[in-house]
């Protein structure tokens, strides 16, 4: 049988060119835009493989990736970046056996990297070198640690430009949750305004530039 493969990307051209690069060896078996459509649909759709955007709406690739860990123990992931950034293929890491693959080398390496993951090995852009990733390593553990996960699904969104509003009818809390996570999270990291929210989540990974 075919490796299955869903695919997450909220840029449909780049989806559409995943597909044309994967059909003729896997099978595509659906694609999603968004980290929510992805948590929701992955389990119904059962792939073996999840190629995933990092820089997703909604709900980041990374920590969608999380959630799913522990809905799909079995699932694997390949993630697709336009950074080379040794702190965040370090943070990817710390998931397990997964793919870190730029998006403009994709055609030549994600084939690779997703033979590798279904062999229960990691795979990284060669961009990076294994020395600096070590380095990075305990940094990216830390970095993991600063915010808990609601308050990171609370950031992104906030980040996004979505009212408190609108934040808690996605994450189905109340509005007063919604501003108790923003205020603990300006309060804590010394953050004056949205405009220095959005650069924090930036930072982080949260939201693409």
């Amino acid at each position: 049988m075919r490796t299955r493969v869903l695919i997450a990307d909220d840029h449909r051209i780049v989806a559409d060119g995943i597909r044309s690069l994967l059909e003729n060896t896997c099978e595509v078996i659906g694609v999603v835009a968004d980290g929510r459509q992805l948590v929701a649909e992955a389990p119904k759709l059962k792939p073996d493989v999840i190629v995933l955007d990092i820089g997703m709406p909604l709900l980041n690739g990374f920590d969608a990736a999380q959630q799913l860990k522990s809905l799909m123990p079995t699932v694997k992931f390949v993630f697709l970046t336009m950074k080379d950034d040794p702190h965040l293929a370090a943070a990817i890491l710390e998931l397990g056996e997964v793919g870190f693959v730029l998006k403009h080398s994709v055609s030549s390496e994600l084939s690779r990297a997703i033979s590798d993951v279904l062999q229960g090995k990691s795979y990284v852009t060669p961009k990076l070198r294994p020395d600096t990733l070590a380095v990075q390593s305990a940094r990216a553990r830390q970095f993991s640690k600063e915010l808990t996960p609601r308050q990171k699904e609370v950031l992104q969104l906030l980040a996004e430009g979505r009212s408190p509003k609108q934040i808690a009818g996605i994450l189905k809390v109340s509005e007063k949750t919604v501003e108790f996570h923003k205020y603990h999270i300006m309060q804590t990291f010394g953050i004056k305004s949205n405009a220095e929210l959005v650069l924090f989540a930036l930072k982080r990974h949260l939201i693409s530039s």
